[in-house]
Protein backbone atom coordinates (compact mmCIF):
# COMPACT_ATOMS: atom_id res chain seq x y z
CA UNK A 1 0.00 0.00 0.00
CA UNK A 2 1.10 3.87 -0.49
CA UNK A 3 2.07 5.63 2.55
CA UNK A 4 -0.50 7.93 1.85
CA UNK A 5 -3.42 5.14 2.07
CA UNK A 6 -2.86 5.37 6.14
CA UNK A 7 -4.55 8.98 6.33
CA UNK A 8 -7.59 6.79 5.02
CA UNK A 9 -9.99 5.41 7.82
CA UNK A 10 -10.55 6.40 11.61
CA UNK A 11 -7.22 6.93 12.47
CA UNK A 12 -5.70 8.33 9.50
CA UNK A 13 -5.67 11.80 11.34
CA UNK A 14 -2.30 10.22 12.60
CA UNK A 15 -0.70 10.35 8.81
CA UNK A 16 -2.16 13.71 8.30
CA UNK A 17 -0.16 15.22 11.23
CA UNK A 18 2.85 13.47 11.04
CA UNK A 19 2.97 14.25 7.09
CA UNK A 20 2.32 17.89 8.30
CA UNK A 21 5.06 16.97 11.11
CA UNK A 22 7.72 15.84 8.78
CA UNK A 23 7.20 19.21 6.24
CA UNK A 24 8.03 21.11 9.14
CA UNK A 25 11.11 19.26 10.02
CA UNK A 26 11.54 20.09 6.13
CA UNK A 27 11.49 23.27 6.75
CA UNK A 28 13.51 23.98 9.69
CA UNK A 29 16.28 21.99 8.03
CA UNK A 30 15.82 24.34 4.86
CA UNK A 31 16.42 27.18 7.27
CA UNK A 32 19.40 25.25 8.89
CA UNK A 33 21.10 24.65 5.08
CA UNK A 34 20.93 27.94 4.41
CA UNK A 35 22.53 29.15 7.39
CA UNK A 36 25.23 26.11 6.95
CA UNK A 37 25.84 27.67 3.10
CA UNK A 38 25.31 30.97 3.11
CA UNK A 39 27.39 31.09 -0.04
CA UNK A 40 28.68 28.66 -2.60
CA UNK A 41 27.42 25.68 -4.57
CA UNK A 42 23.67 24.62 -3.61
CA UNK A 43 23.50 27.75 -1.33
CA UNK A 44 20.49 28.83 -2.77
CA UNK A 45 19.17 25.49 -4.57
CA UNK A 46 19.32 23.58 -1.30
CA UNK A 47 17.36 25.40 0.74
CA UNK A 48 14.58 26.04 -1.27
CA UNK A 49 14.67 22.21 -2.70
CA UNK A 50 13.84 21.27 0.56
CA UNK A 51 11.49 24.32 1.60
CA UNK A 52 9.10 23.11 -1.40
CA UNK A 53 9.13 19.34 0.19
CA UNK A 54 8.39 20.18 3.29
CA UNK A 55 5.38 22.74 1.96
CA UNK A 56 4.69 19.50 0.08
CA UNK A 57 4.81 17.13 2.14
CA UNK A 58 2.46 19.89 4.91
CA UNK A 59 -0.22 20.07 2.05
CA UNK A 60 -0.08 16.69 1.22
CA UNK A 61 -1.39 16.49 5.06
CA UNK A 62 -4.74 17.85 4.89
CA UNK A 63 -5.25 16.91 0.96
CA UNK A 64 -5.92 13.46 2.04
CA UNK A 65 -5.37 11.01 -1.52
CA UNK A 66 -8.10 9.11 -2.83
CA UNK A 67 -8.81 5.55 -2.30
CA UNK A 68 -6.58 3.67 -4.15
CA UNK A 69 -7.45 2.29 -7.83
CA UNK A 70 -9.95 5.87 -8.02
CA UNK A 71 -9.39 6.69 -11.93
CA UNK A 72 -8.44 9.88 -13.05
CA UNK A 73 -10.75 11.68 -14.15
CA UNK A 74 -13.23 10.54 -11.04
CA UNK A 75 -10.39 11.92 -8.93
CA UNK A 76 -11.04 14.32 -6.23
CA UNK A 77 -9.58 17.68 -5.93
CA UNK A 78 -7.82 17.25 -3.22
CA UNK A 79 -6.89 13.76 -4.33
CA UNK A 80 -5.13 15.70 -7.40
CA UNK A 81 -3.43 18.26 -5.21
CA UNK A 82 -2.47 14.86 -3.26
CA UNK A 83 -0.75 13.18 -6.02
CA UNK A 84 0.57 16.82 -7.26
CA UNK A 85 2.34 17.51 -4.08
CA UNK A 86 3.42 14.19 -3.80
CA UNK A 87 5.06 13.91 -7.12
CA UNK A 88 7.16 16.84 -6.44
CA UNK A 89 7.77 14.94 -3.00
CA UNK A 90 9.12 12.57 -4.42
CA UNK A 91 10.45 14.06 -7.62
CA UNK A 92 12.52 16.94 -5.42
CA UNK A 93 14.17 14.26 -3.00
CA UNK A 94 16.92 12.84 -5.58
CA UNK A 95 17.17 16.48 -6.80
CA UNK A 96 17.97 17.91 -3.25
CA UNK A 97 20.50 15.26 -2.95
CA UNK A 98 22.29 16.01 -6.39
CA UNK A 99 22.32 19.81 -5.32
CA UNK A 100 24.15 18.86 -1.94
CA UNK A 101 26.29 16.40 -3.57
CA UNK A 102 28.28 18.59 -5.68
CA UNK A 103 28.80 21.06 -2.62
CA UNK A 104 30.13 17.98 -0.35
CA UNK A 105 32.41 16.77 -2.80
CA UNK A 106 33.97 20.18 -2.92
CA UNK A 107 33.58 21.26 0.42
CA UNK A 108 36.52 19.27 2.92
CA UNK A 109 33.71 19.39 5.82
CA UNK A 110 31.46 17.54 3.92
CA UNK A 111 33.50 15.10 1.52
CA UNK A 112 33.04 11.93 4.07
CA UNK A 113 28.88 12.95 3.08
CA UNK A 114 29.21 12.84 -0.66
CA UNK A 115 29.11 8.79 -1.40
CA UNK A 116 26.25 8.04 0.66
CA UNK A 117 24.63 11.24 -0.93
CA UNK A 118 25.06 10.11 -4.22
CA UNK A 119 24.15 6.51 -3.40
CA UNK A 120 20.97 8.15 -2.24
CA UNK A 121 20.40 10.39 -5.08
CA UNK A 122 20.48 7.18 -7.17
CA UNK A 123 18.72 5.02 -5.07
CA UNK A 124 15.67 7.45 -4.97
CA UNK A 125 16.07 8.02 -8.57
CA UNK A 126 15.39 4.11 -9.43
CA UNK A 127 13.14 3.86 -6.83
CA UNK A 128 11.11 6.50 -8.61
CA UNK A 129 11.56 5.46 -12.11
CA UNK A 130 10.27 1.74 -10.49
CA UNK A 131 7.22 3.40 -9.00
CA UNK A 132 6.46 4.88 -11.88
CA UNK A 133 6.65 2.06 -13.88
CA UNK A 134 4.62 0.08 -11.79
CA UNK A 135 1.64 2.44 -11.61
CA UNK A 136 1.27 3.09 -15.43
CA UNK A 137 -2.79 4.36 -15.47
CA UNK A 138 -4.40 1.82 -17.56
CA UNK A 139 -4.93 0.72 -20.44
CA UNK A 140 -1.37 -0.73 -19.41
CA UNK A 141 -2.46 -3.82 -17.09
CA UNK A 142 -0.65 -4.35 -13.89
CA UNK A 143 3.27 -5.69 -14.19
CA UNK A 144 5.32 -7.41 -12.23
CA UNK A 145 5.77 -4.76 -10.45
CA UNK A 146 2.93 -3.66 -9.11
CA UNK A 147 2.63 -5.66 -6.55
CA UNK A 148 5.25 -3.98 -5.26
CA UNK A 149 4.42 -0.23 -5.27
CA UNK A 150 4.49 -0.48 -0.87
CA UNK A 151 7.91 -1.52 -1.17
CA UNK A 152 9.04 0.35 -4.08
CA UNK A 153 7.99 3.94 -2.83
CA UNK A 154 9.21 2.96 0.86
CA UNK A 155 12.35 2.25 -0.39
CA UNK A 156 12.54 5.75 -1.86
CA UNK A 157 11.30 7.13 0.69
CA UNK A 158 13.30 5.49 3.90
CA UNK A 159 16.39 6.62 1.59
CA UNK A 160 15.10 10.00 1.76
CA UNK A 161 14.58 10.02 5.43
CA UNK A 162 17.68 8.72 6.13
CA UNK A 163 19.79 10.86 4.06
CA UNK A 164 18.17 13.75 5.28
CA UNK A 165 18.46 12.90 8.78
CA UNK A 166 22.49 12.02 8.40
CA UNK A 167 22.65 15.85 7.03
CA UNK A 168 20.56 17.21 9.89
CA UNK A 169 23.14 15.10 12.50
CA UNK A 170 26.08 15.85 10.18
CA UNK A 171 24.91 19.95 10.60
CA UNK A 172 24.53 19.95 14.33
CA UNK A 173 27.68 18.17 14.98
CA UNK A 174 29.41 20.59 12.68
CA UNK A 175 28.07 23.20 14.98
CA UNK A 176 28.93 22.16 18.22
CA UNK A 177 32.54 21.13 17.06
CA UNK A 178 35.17 23.06 18.61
Amino acid sequence: MFVSALSLGPRGWIQVVNFVLVGLSFLALARGLAAQFPTGTASRAAPILFAIIGISLIGSGPLVMDPVGTRSPEMSLHGQAHQLLGALVFSLGPASAIVLFRRFRRDDGWRRMAAWTLFAAVLMMVAVVLLKLATLPPPASPNALTPWVGVIQRVALVTLMAWVTSVGVRMLTRERAP
